[in-house]
């Protein structure tokens, strides 16, 4: 009975754990418009990065200040901060000057980079069954963005530089997130929000940049907004990755390329045609695959 209700707990768990990178998919597909409406305001996307981070960290301080009263500043923690940050900036400068279908392509090799980080650092081994999940991922993402015209998924400007450079931060602050078990969520990102304050920071600092203040209402209330959203979805994506293997876990956050694919069709006429829907339920195929899988793999434990 003990066990019976231990495989059912983890399986709720397990469950609870997709349904919260599913969310940050959900968000981050999305999260490249309020960016471009704050930059059409007249706020750059290093100065806007600044701000929202600057809001998801004070709120942090104040509704998690009980979990946070067990920070101790570490190693890990610091690279779990910088490589979040870096993920996180280079997705909103890429999507901001680049074409968002395209930079989420060169984003989502992240796949390759989680495969031998967790190889190297957690010592996971993928198995059959998992690299025929990642190939479906990455076999749906080309259907979807690949184009005679645009050649190789190989990076033409800055922005799509930006972009491969973040899913490479990605695969590392996973792994790593995955590996600092005893680190509370909340610990974990906060460290991302210091993280997005020193690297933006100092980006400003060198000249990357220049500080500008919003202008308006409306400029406030999308910076409030933003810092909101930052705050509960790192809260929340870092739930998913505590309790989901590495490997397993960049598959469902694929699931972001239907989203974004939707989301910029809709908000910045980027068409979408039978290819670019084939290859999203391909995506969507493998993250309920791995899911399958991971419930399989529990219940034998």
């Amino acid at each position: 009975m003990r066990e019976e209700a231990a495989w059912r707990g983890n399986g709720r768990r397990t469950h609870l754990a997709v349904g919260a990178l599913l969310t940050g998919a959900l968000v981050w597909g999305v999260l490249w418009y309020p960016y471009r409406v704050l930059a059409g305001l007249g706020i750059s996307g290093i100065a806007a990065s600044a701000l929202t981070y600057a809001v998801a960290l004070a709120l942090a301080l104040v509704f998690w200040r009980r979990a946070l009263a067990a920070l101790r500043p570490s190693w890990l923690l610091a690279a779990i901060g910088l490589a979040g940050a870096a993920c996180n900036m280079g997705y909103v400068l890429a999507t901001l000057h680049g074409e968002v279908m395209r930079v989420l392509l060169l984003f989502y090799l992240a796949p390759l980079w989680t495969i031998l980080l967790a190889r190297w650092w957690l010592g996971e081994q993928l198995g059959v069954w998992g690299l025929a999940v990642v190939g479906l991922s990455l076999g749906g993402a080309a259907t979807m963005l690949w184009h005679p015209a645009m050649g190789l998924p190989w990076p033409r400007n800055g922005a799509e530089w930006l972009g491969l450079a973040s899913g490479f931060f990605f695969a590392c602050s996973n792994v790593l997130s995955r590996r600092a078990q005893a680190l509370s969520i909340e610990v974990k990102s906060v460290a991302m929000f210091v993280g997005a304050l020193v690297i933006s920071g100092a980006l400003l600092l060198t000249g990357w940049g220049s500080m500008q203040w919003p202008q308006s209402g409306a400029g406030v209330l999308w910076l409030l907004g933003i810092g909101v959203i930052l705050m509960l979805v790192n809260r929340v994506v870092q739930f998913g990755l505590h309790h989901t293997a590495a490997n397993r876990a960049i598959v469902v956050l694929l699931s972001e390329l239907v989203f974004a694919a939707i989301s910029a069709w809709f908000l910045a006429g980027e068409s979408m045609g039978a290819r670019e829907w084939l290859g999203g339920a391909m995506i969507a195929a493998a993250s309920l695959l791995s899911t399958h899988l991971e419930a399989r793999v529990e219940a034998t434990a």
